[in-house]
């Protein structure tokens, strides 16, 4: 498809912004699925307008837009109070509703959480392939984990963890930023780093079931950050698979263009990914190296993946209906 076609095809969108921009000059509450379809609108017409410069089109299609995104803009800026609101409609409705639509990171969570419990499972004491552990993660590095969990050297008192706290969110960070460099080798990069990091981890989890010396303090460590840290490494490796396969499936654009337009659309995932690596980051310098009791840190863990399931499902569901309902009740009006 030619970028003339592709801008063509997206008229749809300009003319739905353009009522919205109407509509917010009229009144000045709407509701907030609306609010949240305004916004993915506006990120949307600032990338064709990015397109239709860079390739030239007719000056007529530029200005177009160009007044287009200028009144979008002034309607985000008309006051605090709306600016607010726009944020809010893009955190609880537009960001969860396109990451659970976003097939790069379903494809990630499927192969990550997938493999990490089968490696989980071949590396515990149920597993037909008793050596699987050692084959996977190498025994000097078994041998290290033992040590490290047995004399539990990670252990100290709450609030104690301002400096592991940094440390902690420069490793998590050193490992988002690995899956998704990886992900941009035409993404099949990205599969393998995920592949590998899930079937690491599942098995270093599995294996430390097995030893009984180690096993108790292992899931008192692990247990209050595993959730958003994991998730987080799915994440930033679906934002690489996506980047990864906008070089090769670029839709008639240039290379560069599809990856920045795949580039845009991934951000709100690279947020998110970086926002569960900073709390991990935080519960990893404090919480889980304290002495508190493990029902306690059990909870944090709990409550960690609720939170992500009702954000990433429930939220995620809701506002892709809601959006669509707001986009469908636009697209049905005389414009």
């Amino acid at each position: 498809m030619k970028v003339s076609q592709l801008l063509e095809s997206r008229r749809g969108n300009w003319r739905q912004l353009d009522e919205l921009c109407r509509k917010l000059e009229q009144f000045r509450r709407i509701p907030a699925p609306v609010v949240a379809r305004f916004a993915s609108l506006y990120r949307a017409v600032c990338a064709d307008l990015a397109l239709a410069e860079s390739y030239q089109l007719p000056p007529s299609t530029v200005d177009y837009l160009h007044q287009l995104v200028g009144r979008a803009h002034n309607q985000i800026y008309r006051s605090q109070r709306f600016r607010i609101r726009m944020w809010m409609a893009e955190l609880l409705y537009a960001v969860p509703a396109q990451l659970y639509a976003d097939r790069y990171i379903r494809v990630a969570s499927v192969l990550f959480w997938g493999l990490f419990a089968m490696s989980m499972w071949l590396a515990s004491d149920a597993s037909p392939a008793p050596d699987f552990a050692v084959k996977m993660v190498g025994e000097d590095n078994l041998r290290m984990y033992e040590e490290m969990y047995v004399q539990a050297k990670w252990e100290q008192d709450l609030g104690g963890g301002t400096g592991m706290t940094g440390f902690y969110q420069s490793h998590n960070t050193t490992i988002g930023l690995r899956v998704f460099a990886h992900g941009l080798l035409f993404g099949i990069g990205g599969i393998l780093e995920t592949v590998r990091n899930a079937a690491y981890l599942g098995a270093v989890f599995g294996y430390m079931t097995t030893v009984p010396d180690a096993r108790d303090n292992f899931f008192q460590f692990v247990t209050a950050h595993g959730p958003f840290e994991l998730t987080a490494i799915v994440l930033a490796a679906g934002v690489g698979m996506k980047l990864g396969f906008a070089l090769l499936f670029t839709g008639g654009l240039t290379r560069g263009d599809s990856v920045r337009l795949a580039g845009k659309s991934a951000m709100p995932a690279m947020g998110v990914a970086m926002i569960l690596f900073l709390l991990a980051a935080l519960i990893e310098g404090y919480i889980s190296p304290s002495a508190l009791p493990y029902e306690i840190k059990a909870l944090f863990g709990a409550g960690s993946s609720l939170v992500l399931m009702i954000y990433f499902v429930v939220l995620g569901s809701i506002g892709r209906t809601m959006i669509a309902d707001a986009e469908n009740g636009e697209s049905g009006r005389d414009l």
